[in-house]
């Protein structure tokens, strides 16, 4: 947050399975087993709506992956 605080959030694979797996392999893969929730939105827009806005706000940015739901987009480092 802004104000510099944070709020933790826990993941049980009972009732996230789909997720849990994700973010299993995401250890796997870096060694951290650690994800930043935020809204979806740059600093004085509004929140993304639609997967237009997410791709659009992602073009836009500095970010590399975007993910929504199956899809996982890669920005080309070019």
């Amino acid at each position: 947050h802004e104000d510099g605080t944070a709020r933790g959030q826990t993941l049980e694979r009972e009732f996230n399975p789909r997720y849990y797996e994700l973010m299993e392999e995401l250890e796997k893969l870096t060694g951290n087993a650690v994800v930043l929730n935020t809204s979806l939105n740059r600093r004085g827009e509004p929140v993304v709506c639609t997967p237009m806005d997410a791709l659009n706000m992602f073009f836009e940015s500095d970010l590399q992956y975007l993910v929504m739901e199956d899809v996982l987009v890669v920005k080309s480092r070019n």
